[in-house]
């Protein structure tokens, strides 16, 4: 899908051409073989080794991808920080393996699950998705992932499953942010069970081509790209299925600003802020601010997941 008003947007010396990160994929598929450490410092796993050629996905935005190191350095990941340069600096000592989820709740199959049992090399995808934030800002970023809906599915959920829950890892001497309060630990999201089986959100467990960096949200994250981005979780250790809504962390933290929804939605402002323009990474600042989409431009694929809501009493 081609989001309008924002191609050609980014000069060209600050955009990542996709021959270059194919060139960085056979790097990796080279530097495997020799055995050598990836900038992330982790070693790929078994399953990364045997990755294909990612094909492309049809719910990609054809809009010009950030640098990976726009992509790379500027994150929301408060478990390591709450400056935007924090996670990138503080997340280099931690080791996402081995890793494991924890399925449980209103499923048939509910268990422990090694993350490699997760991962079918031949249903990886690259998926372009713009990530919005709700400060303001955006990046395009080429995911590597899958279905979520094609995960849960497996689990087999029951009627009763009214809502999927996500729940970071908790471990505050690897994750040094969570040894400040300045969230309720583990962070938690959660989405009602529809949005969760709509065909967009994917399990993100690379980009550009590669393993996903640690600030990332290593080793495997939630992308839902017509939310705010703090809806897409990262470091999952946990999915839940359940009867009533959970409570999430950031609508706990402060319920008049992060509504459980989280839609994006240029007609509903922060208390603190206008949602009606957004600024893309990497454009200098004297460059004018592009309009907020509605559900982010995927209007088509999720609007009838809200017909006859009030977006703006459910944000």
């Amino acid at each position: 899908m081609k989001i309008t008003g924002f191609e050609n947007n980014i000069p060209e010396s600050e955009i990542t051409p996709k021959s270059v990160y194919l060139d960085r994929r056979k790097f990796m598929q080279q530097a495997v073989a020799s055995s050598l450490l990836l900038s992330v410092d982790v070693m790929l796993p078994a399953w990364a080794k045997q990755w294909p050629d990612l094909k492309s996905s049809p719910y990609s935005t054809a809009d010009s991808v950030n640098s990976f190191e726009d992509i790379t350095t500027y994150n929301n990941f408060y478990e390591f920080g709450t400056g935007k340069k924090d996670p990138y600096k503080n997340a280099t000592q931690f080791n996402p393996k081995p890793w494991s989820i924890k399925v449980e709740g209103e499923c048939e199959k509910p268990g422990t699950f090694d993350l490699e049992d997760f991962i079918n090399p031949a249903t990886l995808e690259e998926r372009i998705y713009r990530l919005r934030c709700v400060e303001g800002w955006s990046m395009v970023i080429p995911w590597v992932g899958f279905s979520l809906a094609d995960m849960l599915k497996k689990f087999e959920p029951h009627s009763k499953a009214k809502y999927v829950e996500f729940t970071t890892l908790l471990d505050k001497s690897r994750m040094p942010g969570q040894q400040r309060r300045v969230l309720r630990w583990p962070y938690v999201e959660a989405l009602r069970i529809d949005e969760a089986m709509n065909e967009l959100p994917i399990m993100a467990v690379g980009l550009y081509g590669d393993i996903l960096p640690n600030q990332n949200g290593a080793p495997i994250r939630l992308v839902v790209p017509w939310k705010y981005g703090f809806k897409s979780i990262k470091s999952i250790v946990k999915i839940r299925f359940t009867e009533k809504q959970p409570q999430t962390t950031w609508n706990q933290t402060s319920a008049k600003e992060y509504g459980f929804y989280s839609n994006v939605n240029p007609t509903v402002d922060h208390p603190r802020w206008s949602q009606k323009k957004e600024r893309v990474i990497g454009l200098p600042f004297w460059k004018p601010k592009r309009d907020t989409e509605m559900f982010n431009g995927y209007s088509k694929q999720v609007a009838h997941l809200y017909k006859g809501m009030d977006l703006k009493k459910h944000f």
